[in-house]
């Protein structure tokens, strides 16, 4: 529930899109300013006027996201936030299978969209997921751990791209209901986290560093 794109706060103006998965889009958030998107806007919109976008749906996968912005109008952002993975770990995709279609996805937002950072969000220690049971969730959480240490070999080598380091693991009361999604707590710490990543880069941009 809220609005999925909009227009907040006053100063420089900052063209942000999130997207990606149900984090993205806020599923475990009774309301989007509980969620990813409405608590970083807040955060970004104290020093930016922010026009951000949230693109984002529920067990979309890589893939997924690829085809959809392979059809989607090409529009300039400043920055991109990425939640997207967790729907690969629970299919059959290999880590280079993976890893490649992250490599698409920065290739579609840098050439079509204009972004000038992309930041990736980790995948969730998913072995601590409370709805998943074992031996699955040791399975997927394994995995999760690989996707992510290749993710962050990937984004080390690309001078536009980062890896937030938030550490997504759930502890009594910061998840959602269903034991499965992040809950508004999880989502705060992420927004600072990335907030944090995006000034620090703006600021670099500014002073000529970049």
């Amino acid at each position: 529930v809220g609005a999925r794109e909009g227009v907040v706060g006053d100063g420089e103006v900052l063209r942000l899109l999130i997207l990606g998965d149900s984090a993205a889009a806020g599923v475990g958030a009774v309301h989007q300013g509980e969620a990813l998107s409405g608590q970083l806007v807040g955060r970004l919109a104290r020093a930016h006027r922010v026009c951000w976008s949230l693109w984002a749906q529920m067990g979309l996968d890589s893939q997924a996201l690829l085809e959809r912005l392979e059809q989607h109008a090409p529009q300039p952002f400043d920055v991109a936030l990425l939640s997207i993975g967790v729907n690969d770990v629970t299919g059959m995709l290999t880590v280079d299978q993976w890893i490649a279609r992250q490599q698409q996805l920065i290739e579609v937002l840098t050439d079509k969209f204009a972004v000038r950072l992309i930041v990736f969000s980790p995948l969730p220690p998913m072995h601590l997921f409370p709805a998943l049971p074992q031996p699955l969730r040791w399975y997927l959480g394994h995995r999760a751990a690989r996707f992510n240490a290749r993710l962050a070999e990937l984004t080390g080598h690309v001078h536009h791209c980062r890896m937030l380091d938030t550490h997504l693991a759930p502890v009594a009361g910061s998840m959602a209901s269903d034991g499965f999604h992040p809950g508004p707590a999880i989502y705060s710490v992420w927004a600072e986290d990335a907030a944090q990543v995006i000034a620090r880069h703006l600021t670099e941009t500014a002073s000529g560093k970049l």
